[in-house]
C-alpha cells in the first residue's frame, strides 16, 4: 500500500541536521525554550507509542481541548503517525458544547487542561470514553507522565490518501455542530500547493501566534513550516509588542485582521521594523481595505489575503510572487482573496445553478483534492451541501472580476466572523431562547473596530416577564465560548418580520450597525 500518512511527508521535509532549532517557544516571562527537530520526532513518537499501548480500534478519535503548547502540536503529530483521527476543540468551549462533541464524535481518548480534568473527565466517562489525560501549557500533565515511559522510536502507521486524519467541528445555521472530515490526502494536497504558491524557501522563519484548534493555526501555519523545514517562533498568545519585536528574526507571519489592527495601533510599527519580513498573510475573516492600505503605508508590505474553510482548507490566494499564468506581476489586491489555487476549482453560480459572468454576485462553489469527504455521521446533510456534479456549496456569496480575482461579499447563512472565529446565530439563539423569560431572539453581526464584527442579541420577553439584557449575557457566558457571547443585548417588544413571517435581520443590522462606531 502506498504510504500516504501526512506525518511521513512532513517528517521527510525535516532538515538533515535534526539537532537544529525547530521551534523557539516564548515563555510567559519572555524567556525562550528551544525544541529541536529531533525533539518533535522523539516527543511525538513517545505519545504515538502511548496511544498504541492502549490497543485502540483503528481510526479512533483523539479529542483535544488544551492550551497552546509545542507539546500539544506533538500530540497532533502523534495522532497522525499512529493512524488515529485528531479532534481539536476550542479551549473556550463550555460543558454544554463539550458534552455534544464528546457524545457525537465518541472519542477513545480525551486530553484536557489539568484545571478542567474534574468536569471534562466526568463528561467523558459518562459518554463511554476509556481514557482521559491532562496536558498543561507548562509541560505538565498525565499525558507527558505516561508518554515518558515509552520508546522515542516509532514506526509510522501506513495510511491511504482518503483515510481520515482530522475532524473539525463547524456549527450549522440550524441544529447542532457538524464535524467536517478531512483526510490525509486533503491536508497534504493543500499543504503541498501552498508550499509552492507562497514560495516557502530555505531560511524562512514563521512567527506562529495563532491558536492551534482550527484550520489557520493548525493546518495552514504548522503544515507550511514543517513541510518546508522552516523553524517557528512560537507564541502561546498574541501580544502585539512581543510579536513585532521578533520581525527582525522572522520572514513569515500569519494572522487574522484583528491582529493587524492591533499592531497598527502601535506607533513604533514602521518600515524598518518590518524590513526583514518576506510575507504577511491574513485570513479567517475579511480585512477592511483601510487596514490593508494602512499596513502597506506603514510597513511597505502588501498583506496577502486568502480564503478557505474548515471543510476545504485553503481555496484561493492573492499572488505571492509574479506569475505569468495570471497576466499580472503578482499584485495583491486589497478587498479580494485572489485566484483559485492550482488544482482547486472555484466557480460562482446563481440560485438557479447557472454560471454567472464576471462581476456578477452569486454562490461560491468549489471542488478539488482539498475538499472534505463530508460531515461526520451526517450523510443527508453531506448530500445537501454538494451539487449534482460534485461541487461543494460553501454558503458564501461572492464574485470573480474580469482579471480573475475572487471577492467574498457576504454569507448566505448569516454567519458572523468575530476576531477570526465563526459564530453561527442559530446556535447562540437556541441557548438564549432556553433562558427563563425569553420568548424569541435574533443574533446579528455588526461592524466592530477591533474584532471586525461582533454579535448583538435582540430579544423579545415572554408576556408578563421582566428580562434584563445584562443578566442574559451573564447567563450565556456560563454556557458558551466567550467569542460566541453577544457584546450587547437589547430587549424589544417584537422583531421585524416579512410577509412570510421570517425575521428581517437586515433591518436589525441597519438599526444597530453603528453601535460600536
Amino acid at each position: 500500500m502506498h504510504q500516504a500518512n501526512l506525518y511521513s511527508a512532513l517528517r521527510a521535509a525535516f532538515p538533515a541536521d535534526l539537532q537544529t532549532t525547530a521551534v523557539e517557544a516564548i515563555e510567559p516571562g519572555g524567556q525562550s525554550l528551544y525544541y529541536s527537530w529531533a525533539d518533535l520526532e522523539h516527543g511525538s513518537a513517545r505519545m504515538a507509542n502511548l496511544l498504541a499501548s492502549l490497543k485502540l480500534p483503528e481510526g479512533s478519535r483523539i479529542a483535544v481541548q488544551v492550551e497552546k503548547s509545542v507539546e500539544a502540536m506533538m500530540l497532533y503529530l502523534a495522532t497522525l503517525r499512529s493512524g488515529h483521527v485528531f479532534l481539536p476543540l476550542n479551549t473556550a468551549y463550555q460543558s454544554a458544547e463539550m458534552e455534544y462533541f464528546i457524545g457525537n464524535a465518541e472519542p477513545a481518548v480525551v486530553v484536557c487542561a489539568p484545571g478542567c480534568f474534574g468536569w471534562v473527565s466526568k463528561l467523558a466517562f459518562n459518554n463511554g470514553v476509556g481514557h482521559v489525560y491532562t496536558l498543561g501549557a507548562d509541560r505538565t500533565g498525565t499525558l507527558l507522565d505516561r508518554a515518558a515511559h515509552h520508546s522515542d522510536a516509532h514506526q509510522v502507521l501506513a495510511r491511504k490518501s482518503d483515510d481520515l486524519a482530522a475532524i473539525l467541528y463547524t456549527s450549522g445555521t440550524t441544529g447542532r455542530s457538524k464535524g467536517a472530515m478531512l483526510s490525509h490526502g486533503n491536508l497534504l494536497s493543500n499543504a503541498a500547493v501552498l508550499k509552492v504558491y507562497w514560495d516557502w524557501q530555505a531560511g524562512d522563519v514563521l512567527i506562529h501566534a495563532l491558536p492551534i484548534f482550527h484550520v489557520h493555526g493548525l493546518f495552514v501555519a504548522i503544515h507550511g513550516a514543517l513541510l518546508s523545514g522552516s523553524p517557528m517562533i512560537w507564541f502561546a498568545k498574541f501580544e502585539p509588542e512581543a510579536v513585532m519585536a521578533r520581525f527582525k528574526d522572522a520572514t513569515v507571519f500569519m494572522g487574522v485582521p484583528t491582529l493587524y489592527v492591533r499592531m497598527l495601533a502601535d506607533a513604533r510599527l514602521d518600515r524598518d521594523m518590518a524590513a526583514h519580513m518576506r510575507l504577511f498573510i491574513s485570513g479567517s475573516a475579511p480585512m477592511l481595505i483601510e487596514t490593508f492600505r494602512a499596513w502597506k503605508t506603514r510597513t511597505g508590505h502588501s498583506v496577502l489575503e486568502r480564503y478557505g474553510m474548515s471543510e476545504t482548507a485553503m481555496l484561493t490566494s492573492n499572488p505571492c510572487k509574479p506569475d505569468a499564468r495570471y497576466g499580472n506581476e503578482g499584485e495583491r489586491r486589497g478587498g479580494t482573496v485572489g485566484f483559485a489555487l492550482p488544482g482547486v476549482g472555484v466557480r460562482v453560480h446563481g440560485d438557479d445553478g447557472q454560471p454567472l459572468a464576471a462581476g456578477e454576485i452569486g454562490n461560491i462553489e468549489v471542488q478539488g483534492p482539498n475538499v472534505f469527504a463530508g460531515y461526520w455521521r451526517m450523510p443527508e446533510k453531506t448530500a445537501e451541501e454538494f451539487t449534482a456534479d460534485g461541487w461543494f456549496k460553501t454558503g458564501d456569496v461572492g464574485m470573480q472580476d474580469a482579471r480573475g480575482y475572487f471577492s467574498i461579499v457576504g454569507r448566505s447563512k448569516d454567519l458572523i466572523i468575530s476576531g477570526g472565529y465563526n459564530v453561527y446565530p442559530a446556535e447562540v439563539e437556541a441557548f438564549i431562547n432556553d433562558l427563563a423569560g425569553v420568548d424569541e431572539s435574533a443574533l446579528i453581526g455588526v461592524p466592530h473596530p477591533d474584532f471586525g464584527e461582533v454579535g448583538i442579541a435582540v430579544i423579545v420577553p415572554r408576556k408578563g416577564a421582566q428580562v434584563d439584557g445584562q443578566k442574559i449575557l451573564d447567563a450565556l457566558k456560563a454556557q458558551l465560548a466567550n467569542f460566541k457571547v453577544p457584546k450587547r443585548c437589547y430587549v424589544v417588544k417584537s422583531l421585524p418580520r416579512n410577509a412570510m413571517g421570517k425575521v428581517q435581520k437586515n433591518l436589525l443590522r441597519d438599526q444597530y450597525q453603528n453601535d460600536f462606531s
